[in-house]
């Protein structure tokens, strides 16, 4: 008698199991798109994250480049301050040499300025170039009367 209990017991509880562990096919499915719609919200509010992180990157090294051309400029006024002092063979040197450099810095402002947003890969590769151009620039103008 004690075996066939533990028999409807172990069948009762196997059942059990198997009735409460299996879902439908239909309620898999509609896990599975509630999943995948959460994914991929996660990946658009990531996308926009990451361009307005861009935008906001533009943004302040558009301001910190304004900044440098502007105290270029003021070192080229006070260049050619000093340059109105100097004697009459030197001056006409210097005078071309600034305006050289006086060239550059109006060439760098008018890239910054027509600068489109074009995507995250170019911004990068357009910022290392102009990071380079614009410290060549002032590394000049520090050098200028040596």
């Amino acid at each position: 008698m004690k075996k066939i209990v533990y028999t409807l017991a172990i069948i009762s509880i196997m059942a059990g199991t198997m009735l409460t562990g299996c879902r439908s096919s239909n309620e898999k499915v509609e896990n599975a798109q509630d999943k995948l719609q959460e994914a991929k919200d996660n990946v658009t509010d990531a996308k926009l994250e990451l361009n307005q992180a861009v935008r906001d990157s533009i943004q302040k090294f558009r301001k910190e480049s304004e900044e440098r051309l502007i105290a270029h400029e003021k070192s080229i006024a006070e260049f050619k301050a000093r340059i109105a002092k100097e004697k009459q063979k030197d001056k006409a040197n210097y005078e071309k040499k600034l305006a050289e450099l006086e060239q550059k810095n109006t060439d760098l402002k008018k890239r910054l300025d027509d600068y489109k947003e074009e995507g995250k890969d170019k911004w990068y590769s357009f910022k290392v170039k102009f990071s380079h151009d614009i410290d060549e620039l002032g590394k000049a103008l520090k050098g200028f009367f040596n």
